[in-house]
């Protein structure tokens, strides 16, 4: 079992996890094309005066800073229109000193108290029709490598139903799928299940060797086997498809998941 040495999970720049379905619900990542339009900036970063976006850009990737009310209004006593999640991510743009607008999925726009979110510096933009796939041009060029453009392509697919045994990256798939599907993208073949795949690719022993696209295997007590699995993306953050979740988004290993997490292959 992989144990974290403490000095691991040090301000961590996480990308976004997705809100689960809603009548209302706002914007997810695999409704977008995310891009980072200025490098990382602190946890704590000034927020972006809306008057400073792009035409071209619909908003800025936000996490929710615990339970997080959507308003209609820009007040506390607007119309309460959705409830977040904390570490939920929502696309925001600001709006006043107090108040940041969120994209809904309807296409309108509403309202969240400023100090409920927190800002980061990736732009968030209309996706064109040819951006879910992992091209050539994805993995080459700015020195990216492989790695680092399959954690941005799993990014597409935030918000995709989770299904027990389904293979569809947009109408519903299960853990192992999805991360077979991952790697497939890039040319690599993996075994269907999650006890399947941990027993392929090179182990990782220890947390701080972890890198992005490196997948992680977590043990299910139920079954008495390894039954679920992610992909590693970075800052002590993975994403994968999980029934908790309702489908594909990203957690931080937290000590709940690091209790279970029994294996790591690349």
């Amino acid at each position: 079992m992989l144990v974290p040495p403490a000095f691991f999970f040090v301000s961590p720049h996480p990308k976004p996890p997705v809100a689960p379905p809603a009548v209302v619900r706002a914007v997810t990542v695999s409704d977008e094309d995310v891009r980072e339009v200025r490098p990382p900036v602190a946890r704590t970063a000034p927020p972006v005066r809306a008057a400073a976006v792009p035409k071209n850009i619909l908003g800025f990737m936000a996490y929710a800073r615990g339970k997080v009310a959507i308003r209609r209004t820009a007040s506390p006593r607007g119309k309460r229109m959705y409830t977040l999640s904390n570490r939920q991510t929502v696309v925001a743009v600001p709006y006043s000193d107090d108040w940041t607008k969120v994209r809904m999925n309807n296409g309108r726009a509403y309202f969240v108290a400023r100090e409920a979110l927190e800002m980061t510096a990736f732009a968030v933009t209309a996706a064109p029709a040819s951006s879910a796939r992992l091209s050539s041009r994805a993995v080459s060029g700015r020195a990216r490598t492989s790695r680092e453009a399959l954690v941005d392509y799993s990014y597409n697919f935030i918000g995709t139903p989770y299904v027990w045994g389904g293979n569809d990256m947009r109408r519903g798939i299960d853990c192992s799928g999805f991360v077979k599907k991952l790697y497939g993208a890039i040319g690599l073949s993996l075994p269907r299940t999650a006890a399947e795949q941990a027993r392929v690719g090179m182990p990782i022993t220890r947390l701080q060797d972890l890198k992005a696209g490196d997948r992680l295997y977590f043990w299910e007590a139920k079954r008495g086997k390894i039954g679920h699995t992610g992909m590693y993306t970075g800052n002590g953050y993975f994403v994968h498809s999980s029934t908790g979740h309702g489908g594909v988004q990203t957690d931080y290993l937290t000590p709940r998941w690091l209790k279970i997490l029994v294996a790591a292959r690349r």
